[in-house]
């Protein structure tokens, strides 16, 4: 009953409902006390409201903003409050007393202050955002002025309405003891910390604490790229939470040739930006972009198919170049959107013949085969489980944007797979890393999530006070100790690195001062390297363990593990790297004939019913190099997939650049030509 009234109310536990729930029942009881009246009644219900609305607000509940939906938003809440405690006072007999009217004139007082303060708050956050965000470009030219203090600007609203608790306090305390001065100084205290933090707030209001015109900030956006002259750019737009899609480039770009740009079109992406070097600009409007000069750009990738890709799309001067965001055989990797590129670039043969299988219109002789240089940290496996007992990696694709059960196997095999996993007669250590994406669209799959998660938090309870692995967990007691207290010490030290020593920043500061630091960036990733490999030790190799958020990374987690269960997806194909057996589930129940006639990638894989009843397989093979009959399959499909070892992935990708920034020069430069202008860079 309570988790279905949870889901019901949209909020993510129970005491978020139970916080809800006092809420709606401490404003009739604040009446009900006042109109009693009742001083302890009173009290004790209001500050009951305070503290159930603040835990709501510090969890950021959906509940806050129905409720401003129905006109009961903060400041109503607050001010319902106050005129009770008016009530109170009138129906207590204070009515014709000077504590009566000293307390209304404070309160009006109290909220005409309100105005101003959000005025200035207001006025602040939009003469403070730029027409742009940047990271490593020098906006020198632009004189930005330092933000306010994050005390001032975060939840400005919250922290000038609760001001009024000392009013509240002194007010009611005064009517207990009898005392009005106590009263005075508590409406006092709150009229006086209401004018100084309007006084903290006046000086960032000034010309000089803001922003330049957007006229003048694009100024300098333009005059940084004639000077800059990108030659490759990589486009993307998206959700904050497809930033991955992003990420996965990053490292890629800053190992080509010429001189890379990383465009940008959402604000919320930037700050999930992992760190780099490159320059990183990000346009929101799309008049700015068009106005932009790219002529220097030679060559466009676009990771994701999305409509505004049209705002670059549009530009003759670069050839444009789909890479996408994975290899796998979904239909989104032979999207008919694909053919409005002049290139579509795949890993390997398996692309090329998705393509011509799919004929939609993508032509054979423009699709690259350049590989995957971003799987060039997985390790390949050693023919044997690294550990005493085998790891298995269940990573799941999220529900898609339909109902098709093939899109997931968390719907219909999810908990089948946990728990044939959990309860297999060979121990194995258990990895459970859900996309991203996991629960956006569907609540049926944010629901089997959960109770995934739940079960592998009981069973790794469970094994922490078995006494078959307390000798383990005794003699790594020390190492786990010491690697917890290194995580904590490299979390402190990235802490600073992205920081820059300062956290009270807004964009246009970290715009003005996030200028590339090939130093910074090489002790971050050495870092966020050593992180993981601590974080990895800090637990013992046979404790189960949910892995959600970007800070674990997924090819750490392919190096961990033995053995891998997932869906049709670019997880698969980017783990056939790997070498390591690995399991598909036809969640559609097609049959494994069809299924692999339909699924490149799952040809050397162990397939799956929903029953998951074929897992014994997979653990099989990887304890049993005899038993392991899809080894030489797994090889020859690693091929075809992603193509040869050699030369690099790296060295293909730069290649095909390279070869294709030619193109478009000779293109612009015959273009020139047949208009009679003159030629030059």
């Amino acid at each position: 009953m309570i988790s279905k009234a949870i889901r019901l109310a949209r909020v993510g536990s129970g005491s978020e409902l139970a916080a809800a729930l006092l809420v709606a029942v401490g404003f009739p009881c604040i009446m009900l006390a006042a109109i009693i009246p009742n001083l302890w009644f009173f009290a004790a219900a209001t500050a009951t409201t305070y503290l159930a609305d603040r835990y709501l607000h510090h969890c950021g509940s959906y509940l806050i903003n129905r409720l401003a939906a129905v006109r009961a938003g903060l400041s109503i809440r607050f001010l319902v409050r106050q005129l009770l405690l008016i009530l109170l006072l009138s129906r207590m007999g204070y009515g014709e007393q000077t504590l009566f009217y000293v307390t209304v004139a404070c309160l009006l007082a109290f909220y005409g202050l309100q105005a101003p303060q959000s005025a200035m708050v207001t006025l602040i956050r939009l003469r403070r955002k730029l027409p742009v965000v940047t990271r490593n470009i020098d906006l020198g030219s632009v004189r930005i002025g330092d933000a306010p203090p994050q005390g001032l600007m975060n939840r400005p609203a919250e922290k000038m309405l609760h001001l009024d608790v000392f009013s509240m306090v002194g007010v009611l305390v005064a009517v207990e003891t009898g005392e009005n001065a106590i009263a005075y100084a508590g409406l006092g205290l709150t009229l006086g910390l209401a004018v100084g933090y309007l006084a903290a707030l006046l000086p960032y209001v000034r010309p000089s604490r803001l922003v330049p015109p957007e006229t003048k900030v694009l100024k300098a956006v333009g005059d940084w790229l004639a000077e800059y002259r990108p030659t490759v750019m990589l486009y993307f737009s998206g959700s904050k939470d497809s930033a991955y899609q992003v990420n996965m480039w990053l490292e890629t770009m800053a190992q080509l040739g010429g001189r890379p740009l990383i465009f940008l079109r959402e604000r919320n992406i930037v700050p999930q930006l992992a760190t780099t070097s490159v320059p990183v600009l990000c346009v929101p409007g799309g008049v700015h972009l068009m106005n932009l000069d790219l002529s220097s750009v030679r060559v466009a990738f676009y990771a994701a198919n999305v409509g505004k890709n049209i705002h670059l799309l549009r530009v003759p001067t670069m050839k444009h170049v789909f890479i996408g965001h994975g290899d796998s055989d979904k239909l989104a990797s032979v999207n008919p959107y694909s053919k409005v590129y002049d290139e579509v670039w795949t890993a390997g043969r398996a692309g090329r013949d998705r393509y011509a299988l799919a004929d939609v219109g993508v032509r054979d002789e423009d699709i690259v085969e350049v590989g995957r240089p971003q799987l060039a940290t997985i390790q390949p496996w050693s023919g044997a489980p690294k550990n005493p007992i085998p790891t298995v990696l269940y990573a799941p694709t999220w529900e898609g944007w339909d109902d098709n059960p093939g899109n997931t196997s968390l719907l219909l095999a999810g908990e089948n797979i946990v728990k044939r996993l959990l309860d297999s007669e060979k121990p194995i250590r258990l990895l459970y890393k859900p996309h991203p994406f996991t629960g956006t669209r569907s609540a049926k799959a944010k629901a089997v999530h959960l109770r995934i998660t739940a079960m592998i938090e009981q069973a790794a309870a469970q094994r922490a006070t078995d006494p078959r692995w307390a000798k383990e967990s005794a003699a790594l007691q020390g190492e786990q100790a010491e690697a917890r207290a290194e995580s904590a010490r490299i979390e402190a030290r990235l802490a600073e690195l992205s920081s820059g020593g300062r956290t009270a920043r807004d964009e246009a500061e970290l715009s003005r001062d996030s200028l590339a630091d090939p130093a910074r960036e090489a002790e971050t990733a050495r870092l966020k390297d050593e992180w993981n490999a601590a974080s990895w030790r800090a637990q013992g190799w046979w404790e189960h363990r949910v892995i959600t958020g970007s800070e674990m990374r997924l090819y750490d987690c392919f190096n961990e593990s033995d053995a891998m269960v997932s869906d049709i997806s670019s997880v698969v194909s980017d783990f056939i790297a790997s070498g390591k057996p690995y399991a598909v589930t036809d969640s559609a129940a097609l049959g494994e004939e069809e299924f692999c006639r339909q699924n490149t990638a799952v040809r050397a894989a162990v397939i799956l019913s929903n029953s998951a009843t074929e897992l014994d397989a997979l653990l099989d093979a990887v304890t049993d190099p005899g038993a392991d009959t899809l080894a030489q399959a797994r090889r020859e499909l690693k091929q075809y997939l992603l193509g040869p070892d050699e030369p690099t992935s790296l060295m293909q990708f730069d290649a095909a650049v390279k070869a294709l920034a030619a193109k478009s020069e000779a293109r612009n430069v015959g273009v020139a030509k047949s208009l009679g202008e003159p030629v030059g860079g």
